[in-house]
């Protein structure tokens, strides 16, 4: 038995379906109370994307249809686990080829390149998550095709892998076996095998309850965050350091000589290529070094140093947040690039009004309409950077979870496209009011990210439900108030858990203090909190309020 493109098609469509139908579950197995449209419902829209474009297809190869599929969800990929999940079916695209069908030797090969697609793209790889899960299906797949098995029974093979990885997620991160769940994104990635394995071994296309996998965003979305990427190791060396090379056709230097030399000034060394870039990621207490070594293979891009004694908290928690209607997305527009009329250009993701509105004061040329409540996917931003005129442009995610699918633009954009590592709109402010027409790219590049880095961030926000996390027992509809991502207090009183925040966040050597209110925030209460504030603080620090209407988030709070 070997599956033809018209197969695959509708196994690649059956899984969507699947995982639009058990997206809430997914979301929900999400360990962090804060409100958050988050794994399930990422991965369900990345892979909607693809039905779009797949639903028209018909007697085309194997190969073919794994390629279509792999190219809409490149472009679809939404937050960290739609990015994850549409790599691996790039490898899987390539481990096809242009074979007419599904082979046991090609799916084995599809596994693989997938996993090691995925794996390259993360510089710093957590076990017990979705990596986890489709590494043991794409080596369960491989042993079952040595074994002489027919593409189904490597399918299978690569299923019940993944299961069994799984079901052993708590035992890797200790957050899951806490909350008493399995990871999210390995729950995700198993759901669209199944739904897969419906149309490969039984003929049946598992169909969508609301009529089609495409995601229509509710605004009681009660989601929270993936546990992955908690733990930190103990850190030896100051500096985390990444960067892109985009290779120099004319060095003959091998990427082996740049892993050898950074091996020498740090540890967890990471070194990735292809035929055009290489990616690096290295701790170090000296990253000036790695950056002036990578510039011997070619020019610099992406380029990111974090202090991982001073942010070691804003590392391990990755706070998130939402409660809004999604923008309708336009993936199946064509996208135009305007003509390029200024070397640099900057594009900013952001949610509410007014902080639209002061992004583009500062400079901004497109906002995306996105954040908390919703990850633009890679097509989003990809038509925000070509609808900027400019030949460079800088990229603002202002979410963790949105840098990954800010990079995909990076080799598919016609613009040169630098993505700066923002985790918050204050870093996003802050990495703006330091750009510097003198310095050239790079050397922006780096200072604005160390500018943003420097930015201590706080958000008042309301649980979505009931949880023990750090070392907080917290019920539902209560109101959190976090610093870097970590819990610092819980109230009931919005206004009392804010200024127990500013206080907290207020240092000897501080010196202002920016307070951004929500859509669920009157003009009234903001002038309230900031005579209050002002009262308590004024003397210390200057203290500045300002209308954002960003959703989810009553307060966010900056301290520099």
């Amino acid at each position: 038995m070997l599956f033809n493109g018209n197969i695959l098609r509708d196994a690649i469509i059956s899984a969507a379906n699947n995982l639009a139908n058990n997206r809430k579950p997914v979301d929900d197995l999400n360990v962090f109370p804060v409100p958050d449209g988050d794994t399930g419902t990422n991965m369900s829209m990345t892979l909607s994307n693809a039905v779009r474009e797949l639903a028209n297809v018909e007697d085309q190869t194997a190969g073919k249809v794994a390629k279509i599929n792999a190219s809409a969800l490149l472009r679809g990929a939404r937050g960290n686990s739609g990015v994850i999940t549409s790599l691996l079916f790039r490898g899987f695209s390539k481990g096809i080829g242009d074979e007419e069908f599904v082979t046991p030797k090609n799916l084995a090969a599809a596994f693989k390149i997938g996993v090691e697609s995925a794996y390259k793209a993360v510089m710093k790889p957590t076990e017990g998550t979705i990596l986890t899960v489709a590494r043991i299906a794409s080596e369960r797949a491989t042993a079952a095709y040595k074994s002489g098995e027919d593409v189904l029974g490597v399918f299978e093979a690569a299923l019940a892998g993944a299961k069994k990885a799984l079901a052993e997620t708590p035992d890797l991160l200790p957050m899951l076996k806490k909350a008493g769940v399995v990871d999210a994104g390995g729950q995700g990635f198993v759901i669209i095998l199944e739904g897969m394995l419906s149309v490969f071994r039984d003929g049946v296309m598992i169909e969508s309850n609301n009529g089609g996998a495409e995601i229509v965003e509710d605004e009681e979305n009660e989601t929270a965050r993936n546990a992955a990427g908690e733990f930190e190791t103990e850190i030896t060396f100051t500096y985390c350091t990444e960067f892109i090379v985009k290779r120099d056709e004319e060095c003959t230097k091998e990427p082996s000589e740049l892993r050898a030399y950074l091996e020498t000034i740090g540890d967890c060394v990471v070194v990735v290529d292809d035929d055009e870039i290489i990616k690096v990621h290295v701790h170090t207490d000296h990253p000036g070094n790695a950056f002036e070594e990578g510039l011997t293979f070619g020019a610099l891009t992406s380029m990111k140093v974090e202090n991982m004694r001073d942010q070691h908290e804003k590392a391990k928690h990755d706070a998130k947040a939402p409660k809004k209607k999604a923008a309708k997305s336009k993936e199946n527009e064509k996208i135009v690039s305007v003509e390029i009329t200024k070397p640099v250009g900057f594009v900013s993701v952001c949610a509410g009004d007014g902080l639209e509105a002061l992004f583009k004061d500062l400079g901004v040329d497109v906002v995306v309409s996105g954040g908390q409540t919703m990850n633009p996917s890679t097509d989003d931003i990809l038509r925000a950077v070509e609808s900027t005129p400019a030949e460079t442009v800088y990229v603002l995610p202002n979410n963790k979870n949105i840098i990954m699918a800010a990079e995909q633009t990076i080799r598919i954009s016609t613009r040169k496209v630098v993505v700066l590592h923002t985790r918050t709109v204050p870093q996003g402010i802050t990495a703006m009011l330091n750009f510097d027409e003198s310095l050239d790219h790079e050397a922006n590049a780096i200072a604005m990210q160390k500018a943003a880095e420097a930015i201590t961030t706080g958000q008042v926000t309301f649980a979505a439900r009931d949880s023990d996390f750090d070392g907080h027992k917290i019920k539902k509809g209560e109101i959190m108030a976090m610093t870097g991502g970590k819990i610092s207090y819980v109230d009931t009183d919005i206004k009392v858990a804010t200024t127990k925040l500013v206080k907290s966040m207020i240092k000897k050597d501080s010196q202002f203090v920016t307070v951004i209110y929500g859509e669920d925030i009157t003009v009234t209460e903001a002038k309230i909190l900031e005579r209050e504030l002002n009262n308590k603080f004024g003397d210390k620090v200057e203290i500045t309020f300002i209308e954002g209407g960003q959703p989810v988030y009553y307060y966010i709070i900056s301290v520099e």
